[in-house]
């Protein structure tokens, strides 16, 4: 469970990973983040998986919009987290702010349900990190390969640098 008190979305089953490799893309526009400095034990260690966090950019108006990295189920969907099923049995799991459920929703908005269908690149929710960071807990968002083995999954991506949404940023084979 993520020092925050949130449970992270469905884990599900253990990936088969058969056949081909899962590109994911950003889900958010941001700095690349390596997990060892997200600021919560649960993702730093590794724990739910493999992957990597993006410090979110925001437009003029403080709102970071969410993309679907990959094309899906909308597993598990709160205002502060998702999880994505993906084929192979993958799941990619996104969580929004370490701290964020502390909102319960607030500065959030959801513009898809849980058991949608989705593609790379579909706008799966909007929120306030500027509210985030407001209560002195962190913006940074893990993007990870749920109960993935590390592996298995290849970061495209170096710490510091700035992604675009839908840029690739993991291989999960």
């Amino acid at each position: 469970m993520p020092q925050d008190g949130s449970t992270p979305p469905s884990a599900g089953t253990r990936p088969s990973t058969d056949g081909p490799a899962l590109q994911v893309v950003a889900p958010l526009s941001g700095t690349v983040v390596a997990l060892a400095d997200v600021p919560d034990p649960v993702f730093m260690q590794g724990f739910v998986g493999p992957g990597l966090a993006i410090e979110p950019l925001v437009d003029h108006d403080g709102i970071s919009t969410v993309h679907s990295p990959a094309a899906g189920t909308i597993g598990s969907l709160f205002p502060h987290a998702f999880a994505l099923e993906a084929a192979g049995g993958r799941t990619v799991l996104v969580h929004l702010g370490i701290g964020a459920v502390r909102l319960g929703g607030e500065g959030a908005q959801l513009h898809v349900e849980a058991g949608d269908q989705v593609e790379p690149g579909t706008t799966l929710l909007s929120w306030e990190p500027p509210r985030v960071a407001a209560l002195g807990l962190s913006t940074v968002c893990p993007v990870v390969a749920l109960q993935g083995d590390p592996a298995r999954l290849t970061v495209l991506v170096d710490p510091g640098q700035v992604v675009r949404a839908g840029e690739p940023v993991l291989s999960w084979a």
